[in-house]
């Protein structure tokens, strides 16, 4: 079997983060899944937010059957996934068991903005660095409120405490394409038009997918001074959120346990 690549996605229409990324994994050959890991019905319903993000992918190249909506199936709801850590890091272990050619995987990053995205960074990090694996774990940016005020939020904007940023520059052809796809969730209308300035702005002007290592012992700590912009919203404090890693240890604990 060829070489795969994962890439996990809290929600329809977090792949905007990764475009680039999608195409370069399947133009080196490699078979890659997407997986979301809540129902994203929050916003809207599920079936429709699932066929805006099918059809985005498709334009990519991801074959339907590579379309995981891990979330549905597990009955995750949309900001909701730290009550379900321990049936999405059970399900994430065996699909990893299952997937020997795994090299790479792309992951929300360590960033703040929503606690689903947070918490999805913690369990794949944890589960992939408590393996004795070579793959290779990268993190991408969607949007964080570092040194914003008030209801004010950075987009695609990674965060220096995470180290290095590894720039990939993205042919302005798709540049444009990546645009049009940014145009794409209606059913998202309202959060579109806080992100799609920002997003335009950066495929515009800077014209790279932008990507960082992780690292375990950042989870110790809040992404950034806080608040954090999930705070600022009510959606979810970080006490809650360390309750959630730690129960997220203990499940480790166990699927680890001769």
């Amino acid at each position: 079997m060829k070489p795969s690549s994962i890439f996990l996605m809290a929600h329809q229409d977090d792949e905007f983060g990764v475009f680039h990324q999608i195409e370069r994994e399947l133009d080196a050959g490699r078979w890659v899944r997407c997986i979301y890991a809540t129902d994203g019905a929050a916003t809207a319903d599920s079936d429709c937010r699932d066929h805006e993000s099918r059809e985005v992918l498709r334009k990519l190249g991801v074959a339907m059957t590579d379309i995981i909506f891990v979330g549905r199936q597990l009955s995750i709801g949309d900001g909701q996934l730290h009550q379900h850590v321990g049936i999405f890091t059970e399900w994430l272990d065996c699909f990893i068991n299952d997937h020997s050619t795994l090299q790479a995987c792309f992951v929300p990053a360590w960033e703040g903005g929503h606690p689903d995205h947070d918490l999805l960074h913690a369990i794949a990090v944890e589960l992939l660095g408590a393996r004795a694996t070579s793959v290779t774990v990268r993190q991408y940016s969607l949007y964080n409120a570092r040194n914003c005020i008030g209801p004010l939020f950075r987009v695609l904007s990674p965060l220096p405490e995470n180290g290095p940023v590894e720039r990939q520059p993205i042919a302005l052809r798709n540049r444009f394409r990546y645009i049009r796809f940014c145009l794409s969730y209606p059913s998202q209308w309202r959060t579109w038009l806080g992100l799609f300035p920002f997003v335009g702005g950066h495929y515009l002007r800077h014209g790279v997918q932008q990507l960082q290592a992780v690292n375990r012992q950042r989870l110790e700590q809040p992404p950034h001074k806080q608040p954090l912009y999930y705070e600022r919203r009510g959606f979810l404090d970080w006490p809650t959120m360390r309750n959630a890693i730690d129960e997220l240890h203990q499940k480790l604990s166990h699927l680890n346990s001769p």
